[in-house]
């Protein structure tokens, strides 16, 4: 277990007792530096949602997962499977994308171009009505339905008999990926190896409040006019259920979430909703390999103390904390060339956080072919 923030740190900002100890000693990590021009928090995560990326072009299978028999609301991934001869014995990595995010947001794809090079199986998961699917389910989507997570990975380990899988998450994603290993606790099934989180909104209220700070107002404004307007389009599909009548201005995420989300959704209010749906609540009782990569310059992911405090604590757990890298983004500064299909080399890869964590899954997994 490890974190860049546990010692007296060296010009990086990383532990040079831990990081000679315990982080270069594991083959699947390398540290991060960020490119030299993006060093603030809103430089690399505005930057980080713009760079330029490789075409996409693998082979995809689109699938309806029921999430909900009583209900029927069902889910949209889109599988990548390697050669079913190989299919079963190969890593299947599980990605679940972050709020107002789709299976099509470009660190979905980034993470399954290079996971797929490797030989890995890759699903990418859309949250209940992102992915163009308002209409597959009564419901809205929020934080704590980590639930369906874990149906979807028990569809396809019993559809194909999978005997290696992992999840990951950003954002929105990685609280729901890290809730659900907590909630497994010692019980995870065999087949579920590992973990990980990338700005992982872990303190739910704490994150949501931050939204609300003046240089993050941005953020909010794109994030809550997203919102309005997906319920707006689940007012039109399911008007006996939902309402846009009464509901007053809506200015603020926790507004958002005490109004709408926790009225319908089965929460006594905003408060309610964010305690019960917070993977902090949760994450002494990770039982799995995990990893949390968390940006101390995160414009608006907060992680309390006490969560941090769990987390290193916990032996299953490795925290990597850098100085920078903003939310979701981590672009490096060392890229080392290209390999023979066009793609950024796997070791050191622009796109920090989408290599290591394939790295640490692959590793973790004992996934060796492909690579």
């Amino acid at each position: 277990m490890m974190s860049f923030m546990a010692r007296p740190l060296d010009g990086q900002g990383h532990s040079t007792e831990n990081l000679r100890s315990n982080i270069l000693a594991k083959g699947w990590f390398q540290p991060f530096e960020p490119i030299p021009w993006l060093h603030g928090g809103h430089a690399q995560t505005l930057a980080g949602n713009y760079w330029r990326r490789p075409p996409f072009r693998i082979p995809v299978e689109s699938v309806a997962v029921e999430v909900d028999p009583a209900d029927r609301s069902r889910v949209l991934c889109h599988c990548h499977w390697q050669p079913e001869a190989v299919r079963a014995s190969r890593l299947t990595i599980l990605l679940v994308h972050g709020l107002e995010g789709s299976s099509d947001s470009r660190y979905m794809k980034g993470i399954t171009i290079r996971a797929w090079e490797h030989g890995c199986n890759v699903i990418r998961m859309n949250m209940r009505n992102c992915g163009g699917t308002d209409s597959w389910t009564p419901t809205l989507y929020h934080s704590g339905l980590s639930k369906d997570v874990g149906i979807v990975l028990r569809h396809f380990v019993d559809l194909f008999a999978l005997e290696r899988v992992a999840m990951a998450g950003y954002s929105m994603g990685g609280n729901l990926v890290l809730k659900l290993a907590g909630e497994f606790a010692e019980e995870a099934p065999e087949w579920l190896l590992a973990a990980v989180g990338v700005s992982p909104a872990m303190d739910l209220a704490a994150s949501a409040d931050a939204l609300h700070d003046p240089s993050n107002r941005m953020y909010e404004w794109h994030f809550l006019g997203n919102l309005m307007r997906r319920f707006r389009r689940k007012a039109e599909l399911f008007p006996q259920i939902y309402s846009v009548n009464g509901i007053g201005p809506i200015r603020t995420i926790r507004e958002f979430d005490d109004k709408i989300t926790a009225h319908y959704s089965g929460f006594s209010g905003a408060d309610d909703y964010y305690f019960r749906a917070a993977s902090a609540r949760v994450a002494s009782q990770i039982a799995i390999p995990a990893l949390v990569m968390h940006a101390l310059d995160d414009p608006f992911i907060r992680m309390l103390p006490q969560t941090r405090a769990d987390l290193l604590a916990n032996p299953a757990v490795e925290l990597v904390e850098t100085p920078h890298g903003g939310h979701c983004a981590f672009l490096a500064a060392k890229v080392h060339g290209y390999g023979g299909n066009g793609l950024p080399d796997f070791g050191h890869a622009r796109h920090w956080a989408e290599a290591t964590l394939v790295r640490f899954l692959m590793a973790t997994a004992g996934h060796s072919d492909g690579g």
